[in-house]
This record gives structure tokens, C-alpha cells and sequence, in this order.
């Protein structure tokens, strides 16, 4: 026996190489550190945030209006005339506007051999419900700017679009963008891609522009307005776009029903609310083991006065390399 051991001392001497257990074979002893599943598609949604959001008990929201004409005094319509006193009313347009929710729904099917299983240490059917509901908030932002029926870019008036000057954003872009919403707006909307060309442009004239923390986060202001990102105004039609080139849109926007902006509608008290108009219910489990469950958003919003959105249009992006 020590003849033996003494052999494979020396054996091990004249050959470094020591017989060890591989990192292969000591891995399934080995605990794992697991992340959730990472969602990339998901930005902060600051819009929705920041929308002044109101419950509906039945899914319409009627825009009343007054009938206006070319100045205020002519929305008096006088009836009378006295020496003293002349009598008028005001008249209110016969056939006002009428939003109805819009649906964004999808289903998710979970087999309940898979939940049971595989359960730990993250729930199978909460990261997938969880993952669907941000799928879904990430398609009502889009949606809240860009649906042809409600959508602040689709649905801004006419006479509160204007074309940008020289190609990229310049400060007097976004100062004209501000005599249209001069009524305490609330927000620029842009696509980060813009606003790092808002900062190169202003940075090139002198004029920087100064910032504001707002939910924790720093913004870029001009004159005191923050410029919100959002990936939700394309560039070039799309959400990724690719190369450095584009064009793309950027929105100034009042929100608020007392200062006659934008307001974000829902339906109020849906059966598995989980959120503001968003609800998951319980389908049930099929002859087959998978167990199913709907969800459902209802959103529109509302554009109260004309003034309280304006678009700078065929605004050109750019790139860094541009500026140098």
C-alpha cells in the first residue's frame, strides 16, 4: 500500500497535469442565479404617465363644443336688444364629437403540467400574463399616438402643423411649436433620436438646453417645457429604424380636461382590473390542460380644444457626425 502511494506521487511529479474534476461534470451540482425573462421591448412609457387619465361607465365620452365664430364676442348670439341690457345665449354645436373605447386584447394559453413543474422559482403563469400586459401597455402608447380614430399625430387640427425650417429641430422650431400650444403646454413628444438632434442644434447656438427630473429621471427642457422621449413617434415609419438619417415628428401637447387639453379615457370598474381600463380574467382549463386567459385594455383619448396639440413635421434627425 505505500509502495502504491509513493508510485503515484512520483507519477504525479513527473506529470503536472493533476486529474481534477471538470467544471462540466461539477455543473448540474451547481445551483443557478436566474433572471426573470428580460422583456427589451419595454421603455418607460412616460406618456401614459403623464396623460391626465378619466374613468368611463360605459366606454363613450362625448366632446361637447361650443359653436365658436371668428372671435369670442361672436359666440354671444344676442336675442334682444334693450336700452339697457342686451340679452344672448350661447350656442353649442348640434352634432358633437363621440369617442368610443378602443380594444387591445390578447390571449394567453399555459399548460398546467408546465405551471406545476416548472413553477419555481418564477411563477409560469405570472411571467407570462405579466409579460402580455406589457406587450399590451406598449401598444396603447403606440396607439395613443398614432391610431388613425384618436391618435395625437393622426388627429391634430390642421392649422396646428407646421414644417420645420432648415431640416433638423432648431430652437425656433420648438418656439413656434409653442406660440400654437401657448395656453400652458405641458410637454414636447419626441423620439430620442430628436431630441439628441434638439440638443446637438441648440448646443451649436449657444442656447443649451437646461434639464428637469421628473419620476426620477433627468429630461431636456425648452423654455421650461420638458421633451419627453418616446419611440412611439417613428423615424422613417418605424420604431427601430435603422442607419443614422430619418425623419420623424414632434408633438407639443396641453393635457388636462380643466385646461381644455388631452385627456386619456378608460373604463372605469372592470371585473380583474388590474389596472387603469386593463383586466385579466380567467378563461378556464380546456378537455387538454391548458388553462387560458384574456386580457383586455379599453383607451381612447381626447384632443378637448384644437390649440392643445401642435406637430413640427419632417423633422430631420440627423447624426453626431453631421455636427462635427
Amino acid at each position: 500500500m505505500s509502495n502504491q502511494a509513493n508510485s503515484t506521487v512520483i507519477s504525479n511529479q513527473a506529470n503536472p497535469t493533476v486529474a481534477a474534476l471538470s467544471a462540466s461534470a461539477a455543473y448540474p451540482l451547481a445551483n443557478v442565479t436566474k433572471t426573470a425573462p428580460q422583456f427589451e421591448a419595454i421603455t418607460p412609457r412616460w406618456l401614459t404617465r403623464l396623460f391626465e387619465w378619466k374613468g368611463l361607465d360605459t366606454g363613450i365620452y362625448r366632446l361637447n363644443k361650443v359653436k365658436e365664430g371668428d372671435s369670442p364676442l361672436e359666440v354671444l348670439c344676442s336675442l334682444t336688444h334693450t336700452e339697457e341690457i342686451p340679452q344672448s345665449f350661447v350656442n353649442y354645436e348640434e352634432t358633437p364629437r363621440e369617442y368610443v373605447l378602443n380594444s387591445i386584447s390578447t390571449v394567453i394559453n399555459v399548460q398546467t403540467r408546465v405551471a406545476d413543474l416548472y413553477g419555481k422559482p418564477f411563477d409560469q403563469v405570472q411571467e407570462q400574463l405579466q409579460l402580455a400586459i406589457e406587450s399590451i401597455k406598449e401598444k396603447q402608447e403606440s396607439q395613443l399616438i398614432n391610431s388613425d380614430d384618436y391618435g395625437l399625430l393622426k388627429n391634430a387640427s390642421d392649422s396646428q402643423r407646421i414644417q420645420t425650417r432648415n431640416g433638423p429641430p432648431t430652437p425656433d422650431d420648438l418656439d413656434e411649436l409653442i406660440s400654437k400650444v401657448w395656453k400652458e403646454p405641458s410637454y414636447f413628444l419626441a423620439h430620442p433620436r430628436a431630441i439628441a438632434a434638439i440638443g446637438r442644434e441648440c448646443t451649436r447656438r449657444g442656447v443649451p438646453p437646461q434639464t428637469v427630473q421628473l419620476f426620477g429621471s433627468h429630461f431636456l427642457t425648452w423654455r421650461g417645457i420638458p421633451i419627453i422621449p418616446t419611440d412611439k413617434l417613428f423615424v422613417d415609419g418605424h420604431k427601430n429604424p435603422k442607419g443614422l438619417g430619418g425623419k420623424t415628428n414632434i408633438l407639443l401637447v396641453r393635457t388636462g380636461e380643466s385646461k381644455q387639453g388631452v385627456v386619456g379615457l378608460y373604463q372605469a370598474g372592470l371585473p380583474g382590473e388590474q389596472s387603469k381600463g386593463l383586466s385579466v380574467r380567467f378563461r378556464g382549463i380546456d378537455s387538454n390542460g391548458v388553462g387560458s386567459y384574456l386580457l383586455s385594455l379599453y383607451c381612447s383619448a381626447a384632443i378637448l380644444a384644437d390649440d392643445a396639440v401642435a406637430v413640427l413635421e419632417d423633422v430631420d434627425v440627423g447624426n453626431y457626425y453631421d455636427y462635427q
